[in-house]
């Protein structure tokens, strides 16, 4: 029998913005990563709950259209899923960026491609 080819681990990126969602999903999608998209922070976290094990790496926004932020999910992932990589970024996140987990990094926009794949890479990396 042929060896087992194992999944690909996940980059899922979190942004109400569908422009901004497709381009960093497009970034990503040059790593080793599968890149899953979702619009808001409980749609991140339904994926999470059941796909947990398998993502990597979360690139979101500060600012999402619904309840749960992005500094809301990167508090909720750094207490259940600590071996998740979380980058957040903004434009402009005021005080909010102060309540992010000593786990999570903060990256402004606009965000430098290279940045996001050295940091997704990484994630890669120690997922592996």
């Amino acid at each position: 029998m042929g060896q087992a080819i194992a999944p690909r681990m996940i980059a899922l990126v979190v942004e109400d913005d569908r422009m901004l969602r497709d381009l960093a999903a497009a970034v990503l999608e040059e790593t080793d990563l599968r890149v899953v998209e979702t619009e808001s922070g409980e749609e991140a976290l339904d994926y999470l709950r059941d796909h947990a094990e398998d993502v990597a790496f979360v690139f979101t926004d500060v600012r999402l259209a619904r309840v749960v932020d992005g500094v809301d999910l990167a508090r909720m992932v750094a207490t259940k899923w600590p071996w998740t990589r979380m980058v957040v970024t903004s434009g402009g996140p005021g005080d909010r960026i102060d309540y992010l987990p000593r786990s999570a990094t903060y990256m402004p926009k606009p965000w430098r491609a290279l940045d996001v794949l050295v940091a997704a890479e990484q994630a890669a990396a120690r997922s592996a």
